[in-house]
């Protein structure tokens, strides 16, 4: 197990935690400031890659996520400075990828061109809607004209440009998200990110459910209807999904997130940020403190970020494989499960879903069905007995 991490690759995440506002359907670790010190969180995210680099000497670094937040309002010359310490603590692989996300608002031309300068040579942008009234109710702070102009900067400076939409909002309807869909793929490079709105506690829209004060959302039969277009329409488009929400044209996918996905290792940096490590044959979770300030403090007074690193068992691990892994259109390896498990996938269990047309079994790799991919999380309640 001691080597298991190279199968899935090793990347960094780094956590900008401010955003220009909250949005309600955010459940992030996300802050609004009227000021932040970026020479302070330079110095901090510097220090931490230092220490990160000790732990994971001699690994090759296959991809840095600037996430949020709202990365794009941190100065270029930060994200400059946080790459030049990355490529002097890790070789970098041949394929390096490094993805910052942006909102429309704070996209600007000279910025983008400092980020590109720094070695970002991935953008992924939270557009959410393309529809006016819908980016109004979700909270968004730009227009679709702005989203398409911030769109457009970011496509004549960067190859590779994602960006996300939610759909299922209030009053909805099908034709409406397929002609929206349409829409975006008509503008996509080579990569979206199509999620449905879940209504999560301790947001604003979380506490107007809970009153019955959020009008208009799709019935689960509606939403299930959307899904399916979903797919149709990427998939004819030449953009199928690779993962249950992420849509990708053939080698666009985001390398990144199949780190996550295929379970690999990866540095988790900044406030709320988790990892992964593998040291000394054992595997490792790594948390930090939610709170930007106390994130801060531990790290200017002791040296490191993080608030609890907790030993994860074969079996444990097993488990977030499968969990991770059965997102993806690929699937899992069951010989790399029974390997971290010490057993395998119960066979009365898998007979069963494969007879209900929710899994394939192909020699060692197990999928879901396009009939059970929206089953997920019962598939996994079978499984994982």
């Amino acid at each position: 197990m001691s080597d298991d991490w190279q199968k899935g690759g090793f990347g960094l995440y780094i956590h900008w935690p401010f955003c220009l506002a909250k949005c309600p359907y955010c459940d992030f670790n996300s802050h609004v400031s009227a000021a932040v010190d970026q020479a302070q969180w330079q110095a901090a995210y510097l220090s931490e890659i230092e220490r990160y680099g000790v732990e994971t000497s001699g690994r090759t670094l296959n991809t840095v996520f600037f996430g949020g937040g709202t990365p794009s309002l941190m100065d270029p010359d930060l994200v400059h400075a946080v790459l030049d310490k990355i490529r002097a603590t890790w070789p970098i692989s041949n394929s390096f990828e490094v993805t910052l996300e942006a909102n429309p608002t704070s996209v600007e031309a000279g910025r983008f061109a400092g980020y590109r300068d720094a070695g970002v040579n991935r953008i992924s942008m939270g557009i959410q809607a393309l529809n006016d009234a819908d980016l109004k109710r979700l909270g968004r702070m730009h227009s679709v004209a702005e989203a398409r102009t911030a769109f457009d900067t970011a496509r004549s400076l960067f190859q590779r440009v994602s960006f996300d939409l939610i759909y299922t909002r209030q009053h909805q309807c099908l034709p409406d998200w397929t002609a929206e869909l349409r829409e975006a793929l008509s503008m996509a490079i080579d990569h979206l990110s199509l999620y449905q709105l879940t209504i999560e506690d301790g947001t604003a829209f979380g506490d107007r459910y809970a009153i019955g004060r959020l009008p208009g959302l799709p019935s689960d039969d509606l939403g299930a209807q959307m899904y399916e277009a979903t797919q149709e329409i990427c998939e004819a488009a030449g953009m199928p999904a690779y993962e249950i929400s992420n849509h990708a044209r053939d080698m666009a996918e985001s390398r990144h997130n199949l780190i996550y996905w295929r379970y690999g290792d990866y540095v988790g940096i900044g406030p709320g940020a988790h990892g992964r490590i593998t040291k000394d044959r054992l595997k490792f979770a790594t948390e930090t403190p939610s709170s930007p300030g106390d994130w801060l403090t531990r790290v200017n007074e002791r040296g490191e970020g993080e608030r609890e690193r907790t030993q994860i068992s074969g079996p444990d691990q097993a488990v977030e494989y499968l969990m991770m892994s059965l997102r993806l259109l690929e699937g899992s390896s069951l010989s790399r499960f029974e390997a971290l498990n010490g057993a395998s996938v119960p066979k009365d269990r898998l007979d069963m879903l494969q007879e209900e047309g929710f899994v394939i079994q192909d020699g060692d790799r197990l999928r879901t069905t396009a009939a059970g991919r929206p089953l997920l999380n019962a598939i996994l309640r079978e499984l994982l007995v």
